[in-house]
């Protein structure tokens, strides 16, 4: 009954179901299904290889990155960056509107002591008209700096309190030494940001919701699921609770006026998902949040709050996109040999370092003293920020992952300078192919019927029109290391097929164009899916 069930679905793609052995139904792709995929795959190669776009346009919005102002970024920031970009990619492939948001820690307790501390060091920073052009200098340091006096001096404790209060009632000069702080932060942040070629989102950080935080407050007391817990005021859900077995609240309110990180949450919810973008809000239908695992509980609070309270309408999805640890190679804390927390622009610059000099290594001069051109340079950019990108996003993103400059730049195993070197490979398949000569313009050979004469073609071709499949999960369940996966076995599919079909020597004419359509579409996959993992691709190495 199943095996006949089936024909009409699969009729088109799939031969005559097999009932084989105690109760297995056996189904293979019919041969020309497969040929004729893949050609439709050649003839979109320097496109979207014949993948469709999504049945259903949603509006998608996707909360990554969000440092905080005057810090550092740190390899947590860095994992948010990396995933939320490639998350971002991926679902604008598949036709959604897709709206990028940093919601950066800009406001908050701390704002009251750096702006007194820039009240005694920087005065310029607290006039409007002078504000913009003070150099803060180093941020970090200028932070330590003044948390050394919030921890020393008690006159400065009081007065970075009264700090906030006058910030959070819009005092003129704290106003602008607070923006002063957030510009200069701006700008370290857009260092590491053009590093790793992040583009298109939009900062929208705590500050933006402050206005609506009352709002929010309120309506949880009217809807009398915010009541008074020990000055405080809280939400309290069933299923939550503190080890001692007491309920768990969830504060909105604390006892002196102030709001918590799940009142500004709430507030993000109402303006993302119940306002539509007419009266400024985003009417999204998904909204992504891609934190650590530690903010899982949070984020499980916050978003069962939001369901109770009636902010997430029908068909509406909220969904915490969590990620694990980066650890050092010994699986502890990742850290400089100091203990110092690692620098992410001394981080890239590294990846960038070694991978040059593997480079140069290879080379065929004997000079110790060679550099590389300023065209290996670029590339060598574009290996060691990729290889960060790849090692990060081949990995289970709930995972913790050991952090290893010579694992992520070896040319063995899934990497991205494998799969750069598999790319470059290609492209010189099909030089020699057409008999290009070194320098001149790569061209893709025209698109061909697909001939099927070995099983390693037939196991190259099955892997290649998996590809939409591959997509739509990763569009759905948010795993980019599926696409990493299916990266690194097309190339050893690939690889297979080149070992047992010659290209260049093929048997017949129709043969040899069949087996160049088949190199074009294995480099098309890997361009584009490096390029959904923000990678660029190179046609030499």
């Amino acid at each position: 009954k199943i095996a006949e069930g089936l024909k009409p679905i699969i009729g088109d793609a799939v031969e005559e179901p097999e009932i084989a052995g105690p109760g297995f139904i056996n189904l293979r792709f019919k041969e020309e299904y497969l040929a004729e995929a893949a050609r439709k795959m050649a003839e979109d190669a320097e496109g979207r290889l014949a993948v469709p776009k999504s049945g259903t346009k949603k509006k998608v919005v996707i909360d990554y990155s969000s440092p905080n102002i005057a810090k550092e970024m740190h390899v947590g920031h860095l994992r948010s960056t990396i995933i939320g970009d490639t998350l971002s990619k991926v679902l604008e492939f598949a036709g959604h509107d897709v709206v990028r948001l940093n919601h950066v820690g800009d406001w908050g307790t701390q704002f009251g002591m750096l702006v007194e501390h820039l009240r005694d060091e920087y005065p310029a920073a607290l006039k409007e008209e002078t504000s913009g052009d003070v150099d803060l200098g180093d941020l970090v340091q200028l932070y330590k700096a003044a948390k050394k006096r919030f921890d020393a001096d008690e006159d400065f404790k009081v007065r970075a309190r009264e700090g906030v209060v006058r910030l959070q009632g819009g005092d003129a000069e704290a106003i602008a030494a607070w923006k002063s702080l957030c510009a200069a932060s701006r700008k370290e942040y857009q260092k590491i940001y053009d590093a790793l070629t992040i583009e298109g989102l939009e900062e929208r950080g705590e500050s933006f919701y402050n206005p609506y935080l009352n709002d929010v407050v309120e309506d949880l007391e009217e809807q009398g699921l915010a009541v008074e817990s020990e000055g405080a005021t809280a939400v309290f859900l069933d299923g939550y609770a503190n080890r001692d077995g007491t309920p768990l609240p969830m504060l909105v309110r604390k006892s002196d006026g102030g709001f918590n990180y799940a009142t500004t949450d709430l507030a993000a919810i109402r303006h993302r998902v119940l306002l539509p973008a007419s009266d400024s809000g985003e009417g999204a239908d998904r909204v992504l949040y891609v934190t650590d695992s530690g903010q899982s509980q949070h984020f499980e609070m916050v978003f069962a709050a939001a369901e109770k309270a009636g902010y997430i309408p029908d068909g509406v999805s909220l969904e915490h996109v969590p990620f694990g640890l980066v650890q050092g190679e010994d699986g502890k804390k990742f850290a400089t040999r100091s203990g110092d927390t690692v620098r992410l622009r001394d981080l890239l610059d590294e990846a960038i370092k070694i991978a040059g000099e593997d480079m140069l290594s290879r080379s065929s001069s004997d000079d110790a003293d060679a550099e590389l051109s300023e065209e290996a340079k670029k590339v060598a950019e574009i290996v060691g920020i990729g290889a960060v990108k790849y090692a990060d996003l081949s990995m289970n993103r709930e995972s913790n992952y050991r952090f290893s400059y010579g694992r992520m730049l070896s040319l063995n195993g899934n990497t991205a300078p494998y799969m750069l070197y598999a790319y470059a490979r290609l492209c010189g398949i099909i030089r020699k192919a057409n008999d290009l000569k070194d320098g001149e313009k790569m061209e893709w050979p025209e698109p061909s019927e697909i001939v099927i004469s070995h099983e390693s073609e037939r196991e190259l071709v099955r892997s290649l029109v998996k590809l939409p499949d591959v997509l739509s999960e990763v569009e759905r369940e948010l795993y980019p290391n599926r696409l990493c996966d299916y990266l690194f076995e097309t190339s050893q599919k690939f690889n297979q097929f080149y070992e047992n079909c010659s290209v260049k020597n093929a048997e017949t004419p129709e043969l040899k164009a069949s087996r160049l359509s088949l190199c074009t579409v294995t480099a098309g996959t890997i361009r584009l899916l490096m390029g959904l993992l923000g990678i660029k691709v190179v046609e030499r190495l």
